[in-house]
């Protein structure tokens, strides 16, 4: 057997952790492979009270009514301001939402932060990053009623597309779009 015959050990942990998935998720583990003609999201901000079901891409395209609405929902809160959110978080959020076979609007803790938002934020907490993804539009901190949060977690973990952070004392899941990573 030459060596491209042979199962290295990236493969096999690949093959484990899609086997993993299969097993929590059954019914929905492989709906992230199908391409969609449309991806929805549904949001609801606790801060502000606004809730948001929207398509935000179809026909290949993402929708720009729909994604200024997105940027709207998730802006900072405390001082109205708002960004260009990253449009990978919309396909990671709804990736996320159809493994875990819901319809429950993600509930947001979080979504952009101003620079002075995460200042302040950073001088009451020491789990609040300098640099922090919040403030690129490429992070969010979510819940998903009805579902448990170490699940919520393991499934964006097993998407491997970014960072998981995980806050069960505080009942939400940290994710975004950087560089994959978790705490």
């Amino acid at each position: 057997m030459d060596r491209e015959q042979m199962m290295n050990r990236r493969d096999f942990l690949k093959i484990a952790a899609m086997a993993s998935t299969v097993a929590l998720f059954p019914n929905t583990a492989f709906a992230s492979r199908e391409i969609p003609s449309a991806k929805s999201i549904s949001l609801y901000n606790i801060h502000t009270g606004e809730k948001l079901e929207t398509t935000f891409w179809a026909d290949g395209a993402y929708i720009p009514e729909a994604v200024a609405d997105l940027n709207h929902l998730l802006r900072d809160y405390r001082n109205d301001s708002a960004t260009q959110m990253n449009t990978d978080l919309f396909d990671l959020l709804h990736t996320i939402r159809t493994n875990m076979g819901s319809n429950e609007p993600f509930q947001i803790i979080s979504g952009y932060r101003s620079p002075q938002t995460n200042a302040m934020l950073r001088s009451q907490s020491s789990g609040v990053a300098k640099h922090s993804l919040h403030m690129e539009g490429k992070a969010i901190d979510i819940n998903l009623p009805g579902r448990n949060l170490a699940d919520l977690r393991k499934v964006a973990m097993g998407l491997g597309r970014g960072g998981v952070g995980y806050y069960p004392s505080s009942n939400f899941v940290h994710v975004d779009v950087g560089r994959v990573r978790h705490w």
